[in-house]
């Protein structure tokens, strides 16, 4: 399995509505709202050989209330 994390920019009073379309979806092992320039922090695992960028447009840009993202891949965990 491989982690990443993806942090999200909803549209204004959207947050929860989108967390909960995310969890309701089941494609993320955490969730967390942020504050700052992104409203929510995801941290999703796939398998190996799967590709980020689809899983994300595929299951992540459909939602609703979603503004903006920014993937963050990740290489080892100490």
């Amino acid at each position: 399995m491989k982690p990443f994390f993806i942090m999200i920019k909803c549209h204004l009073g959207e947050t929860y509505k989108v967390a909960n379309a995310i969890a309701d979806a089941e494609i993320a092992s955490e969730i967390y709202s942020t504050s700052g320039d992104y409203d929510l922090l995801v941290k999703v695992y796939i398998e190996d050989g799967d590709d980020i960028g689809h899983f994300v447009n595929q299951k992540l840009h459909c939602l609703e209330g979603i503004r903006d993202t920014r993937t963050i891949i990740t290489f080892k965990a100490f």
